[in-house]
């Protein structure tokens, strides 16, 4: 048996310490490994190349986004059952020592694999200067979500709102737009948010919490985004629905908003961009711009510290220098400035049906996704999507809504004995 297939699945559980959880089919016919194994086609000798030259996930996530490495069939049910299999056999993640290395370029070698490393892919980011100065954070965040408005309008729902929904109703008449409104107005609801109050929404994105605030409870909202594609479409809505009066749109950092006294200030999924060594002061920042008995509401990504970015792949692709941490650090910190965290709620699984859905368009439209950002990208967001469904569901990564509050000198919070208002109705939001 000396097919390139063999040959690839000997390393490869040599890497793995243990057999192979995957059937291998490689660009010559041959095929390796378990019969009733998800089926991993290497197309070309390329694929090597990458992996040689970066073993382990980004090398594989390389191969995967040009088409050089494919999973037949469905790709969610074929990482399932590949982390489950390496669950099952105490596998580790892919290390060679150096005879390893060896090893594996001769192999390479002899399946004619050998040369410089492949170019990056160009979906792949590409950020210069020091870690999370504000012109590195402006193209991290422009990375991800200046891709162009055109294509989040074609994956999110009419909320345009692209986090965890909030799944209060069931059967198929509650949909992700529902979801979406259902967290707005939960939001809002945690935030005490009245007539006339006045909303820091941080990190807006294309405006769903804005909106929401501003029409349904009238509040007048600042809205923050380090992203120009983000601030020109929630400047249009604000004009087109007459809310100029209520909603003022800043393209800025963080670190640059001045004043404060604000009675609420939200934080959606925008943390996760902060930084480890910058959170502090993100927090103390928190505390400066909320009025004493005001509100503040972190909804945030965790992880493990095994991978606080989320992995090479998310880091290289997704969110360049992304950093989540685990859920307890985040409110120690919190604390830690001065504010008082006063519920926190899990939404872990209500990740994993948002994401599912934006998957389903994905699917559902996919000849429209690779029509205007070109097949590479789709197939990016492709592994985006299915690997960050399963690392929620499989409790690899979190989401929680923590809220907090500035109390005052006298130790006064505002915030009501109960949460008995916050839920009711949710489902007909």
């Amino acid at each position: 048996m000396t097919g390139a297939a063999h040959r690839l699945a000997a390393l490869a559980e040599t890497a793995l310490g243990g057999p192979l959880p995957v059937r291998l089919r490689t660009w010559d016919g041959a095929e390796a490994g378990p019969a009733d194994g998800p089926v991993v086609v290497v197309r070309s000798r390329r694929a090597l190349r990458r992996l040689l030259w970066n073993p382990g996930e980004l090398g594989l996530a390389q191969a995967y986004v040009t088409g050089d490495i494919d999973v037949e069939g469905d790709l969610a049910a074929g990482l399932r059952a590949m982390w489950s299999a390496a669950r099952k056999r105490k596998l580790h993640a892919p290390r060679l020592s150096l005879t390893g290395r060896a090893r594996a370029a001769g192999t390479a070698a002899r399946l004619g694999a050998v040369g410089p490393p492949p170019a990056p892919p160009a979906s792949q980011a590409r950020l210069r200067g020091a870690l999370h100065t504000k012109s590195r954070d402006r193209a991290a965040i422009s990375h991800h979500y200046d891709l162009s408005n055109a294509f989040y309008r074609l994956l999110l729902d009419e909320t345009m709102a692209y986090s965890c929904g909030y799944w209060a109703g069931e059967g198929p008449e509650f949909t992700a737009a529902d979801a979406q409104r259902a967290k707005l107005e939960l939001i809002c609801r945690k935030l005490g948010l009245v007539p006339g109050a006045r909303l820091l929404d941080i990190g807006c994105g294309w405006g769903s919490l804005t909106l929401c605030a501003a029409e349904r409870h009238g509040v007048q909202v600042t809205a923050v985004t380090l992203a120009r594609e983000q601030a020109a479409y929630v400047d249009e809505q604000v004009r087109s629905r007459g809310l100029a009066d209520r909603v003022h749109v800043v393209c800025q950092d963080y670190r640059d908003i001045t004043g404060g006294d604000y009675d609420a200030v939200a934080t959606v999924e925008m943390g996760e961009h902060v930084g480890d060594a910058e959170y502090p002061a993100f927090t103390a920042a928190l505390h400066r711009l909320v009025r004493p008995s005001g509100r503040v509401l972190v909804q945030q990504m965790s992880r493990g510290a095994t991978a606080p970015g989320g992995g090479a792949f998310i880091e290289a692709y997704i969110a360049p220098d992304m950093h989540m941490r685990p859920l307890g650090e985040t409110v120690g910190l919190l604390e830690t400035a001065g504010l008082e965290v006063r519920s926190v709620e899990s939404l872990r699984e209500h990740y994993v049906r948002t994401v599912a859905a934006w998957h389903h368009t994905l699917a559902k439209r996919w000849s429209d996704f690779v029509a205007l950002v070109g097949e590479e990208t789709a197939r990016v967001w492709r592994l985006y999507l299915v690997g960050g469904a399963l690392a929620f569901e499989e409790r690899r990564m979190g989401v929680d809504q923590i809220l907090a509050v500035r109390p005052t000198a006298a130790g006064h919070s505002g915030v009501p004995a109960t949460p008995r208002d916050w839920y009711p109705g949710l489902d007909r939001s």
